[in-house]
C-alpha cells in the first residue's frame, strides 16, 4: 500500500528562476510537492545481528510465525545499534514500520555475548534499554538463545511474553501390535531439533510437562502389562518409577509448584482421580464416583482441576471441575463428546477433544474454536502464552504436527515416522 505525503522543500532561487548557489541575492522559495512515499504493512523491520549466521535466521523465523509482519528486506541500513540511527532515523520514520530490532555479537571468554536492541521508530526511544545475552558457543546453545532473544523482542512489542523457548514433547508410534514402538521425543518449538527421551517395545501414553520444564511425567505400558507412571528429567537420566500400583495408572499432570501430579488409576476398582506426591509415595483419592473417572488437569492457579467422566452415560463423556477448597464438583462441557481437557496459562480457556475435532472452549464450557477433524483422538495443546496450540492429525496417512496460532500468525506442520500423539508444550526451561 502507498500513500502520499506532502513534503515541504526550501529552494534558493535566482530572479531569473535558475538554480544558483546561495548568495545575498538569492531569496528563499517554498515549494510544496506531492511526494509518494512507499509505506510498508510490516510491523517489524529485523535487521541481521552483525557478525552473525545462526542466530538471526531463528529470530526472524519465530517472529514471522505470529501475528507480528516482520521483514528484513529492503531496509535503507543495516545499522547495529541504536547510536548508529542518529542521522538516519527520518528515514526510517518514512517507512511506516513501527518498530525496528538491530543488534550484534562479539566472542568474551570463549562465549558469544549478544546485544539487542528493540527501537520505536516514531520516537526513536529504545524499549527498556539495551539488552544483553550470553551464550556457548555451540549450535545447541546458540539455538536455544535465538528464542530467547525473539521471546523478549515479542515480549518488548506486545507486552506478551513469547512462547519460542518452550519445548513440544510428543508420541511417536511405528508397528503394530507385538511389533509397536514408541518413542517419547522433545522438539523446539519451531518444529525443529527434535531428539528422543525414550523409546519402548509398547505405548507410551499422555506425557505431561514440570512447570519448570525440567522434567516429564508419562505413561508406559508394555506388553502384558499395565500402563505404569514414569517422571524422568528431560536433560538427562533414568525414568522412576511414580505409581507401582497394579490397575491402568495414566494421565499424569503436575501441579502448579511441580510438588504434585494427578493421575487416574483403576487399582482400587474403577478408573478414580488421585494425587501423589512428584516424588512418589501413597496416593490420595480425590474423585470416587462409580462411573469411570480420568485425564485430570491442574488449573493454572491450583485451587481446581479438571478430568473426564462417563457418569452420564456409555460414550458420554462430560469434563467436570473439582475445587479443592470446597469440594465441590460441576460439570463444564454442556453436551456431546468432550474429553482430554487442558488449561491456558491464566485459566480462561480449555482446549480439549469435541468428538473427533481439536476445539477449545471458555471456562465456562462454552465452544470458541472449532480447528477441525484431526483424523485421530487428539486434543490440542495450549503454548505457554496461550497465543498458539499444537495438535496431533494425519494427512495423507502420516502423522503431522501442526502449530496454529490462534490469533492470525502462520500455522506450519511437522512431519514424522508413523502415528503422532500427544503433543505438549512447555514453558521455557527454569
Amino acid at each position: 500500500m502507498r500513500t502520499h505525503k506532502k513534503l515541504l522543500i526550501t529552494l534558493l532561487a535566482s530572479a531569473s528562476g535558475l538554480l544558483v548557489a546561495p548568495s545575498v541575492f538569492a531569496e528563499p522559495v517554498v515549494l510544496q510537492l506531492d511526494y509518494e512515499i512507499p509505506v510498508q504493512q510490516n510491523q517489524v523491520a529485523f535487521v541481521p545481528f552483525a557478525g552473525d549466521s545462526v542466530l538471526s535466521p531463528i529470530i526472524l523465523n519465530d517472529l514471522n510465525r505470529t501475528e507480528l509482519t516482520v521483514t528484513s528486506r529492503d531496509l535503507p541500513q543495516q545499522p547495529r545499534s541504536s547510536s548508529e540511527l542518529a542521522g538516519t532515523l527520518p528515514v526510517w520514520q518514512s517507512l511506516g514500520i513501527p518498530y525496528l530490532v538491530v543488534g550484534s555479537t562479539r566472542s568474551n571468554r570463549g562465549k558469544i555475548v549478544i546485544d539487542y536492541e528493540v527501537i520505536e521508530v516514531k520516537s526513536g526511544q529504545v524499549l527498556e534499554g539495551k539488552q544483553s545475552l550470553t551464550a556457548d558457543n555451540n549450535q545447541q546453545s546458540l539455538r536455544y538463545a535465538g528464542h530467547v532473544i525473539a521471546d523478549k523482542v515479542y515480549e518488548l512489542i506486545t507486552g506478551t511474553p513469547g512462547d519460542f523457548s518452550g519445548r513440544i514433547a510428543y508420541i511417536e508410534e511405528t508397528g503394530r501390535g507385538k511389533d509397536k514402538t514408541s518413542r517419547l521425543k522433545v522438539m523446539d518449538a519451531d518444529g525443529e531439533n527434535a531428539r528422543t527421551i525414550t523409546e519402548v517395545n509398547g505405548s507410551i501414553f499422555s506425557p505431561a510437562w514440570s512447570p519448570d520444564g525440567n522434567r516429564i511425567a508419562y505413561s508406559v505400558q508394555r506388553e502384558k502389562s499395565y500402563p505404569t507412571i514414569y517422571v524422568q528429567n528431560v536433560s538427562g537420566g533414568g525414568a522412576n518409577v511414580l505409581t507401582p500400583f497394579p490397575g491402568s495408572n495414566l494421565s499424569p499432570s503436575f501441579s502448579p509448584d511441580g510438588s504434585k501430579i494427578l493421575f487416574s488409576s483403576s487399582y482400587q476398582g474403577s478408573a478414580d482421580i488421585y494425587e501423589i506426591s512428584a516424588s512418589g509415595g501413597q496416593p490420595r483419592r480425590l474423585i470416587n464416583w462409580p462411573s469411570s473417572e480420568v485425564q485430570p488437569s491442574y488449573a493454572p492457579d491450583g485451587k481446581s482441576f479438571v478430568f473426564v467422566s462417563d457418569r452420564t452415560g456409555f460414550n458420554q463423556p462430560r469434563i467436570y471441575r473439582h475445587e479443592f477448597g470446597t469440594g465441590r464438583t460441576t460439570q463444564v462441557s454442556n453436551s456431546g463428546y468432550a474429553t482430554s481437557p487442558q488449561f491456558n496459562s491464566d485459566g480462561s480457556q480449555i482446549a480439549f477433544l469435541s468428538g473427533r475435532s481439536a476445539a477449545i472452549m471458555n471456562s465456562n464450557g462454552a465452544v470458541t474454536t472449532n480447528l477441525g477433524n484431526t483424523g485421530i483422538d487428539e486434543a490440542p495443546s495450549f503454548s505457554p502464552n496461550g497465543k498458539r496450540v499444537v495438535y496431533a492429525s494425519i494427512q495423507g496417512g502420516q502423522g503431522v504436527l501442526t502449530i496454529k496460532s490462534l490469533n492470525g500468525g502462520e500455522a506450519f506442520g511437522k512431519s514424522g515416522q508413523g502415528i503422532i500423539r500427544s503433543p505438549v508444550w512447555s514453558a521455557s526451561p527454569k
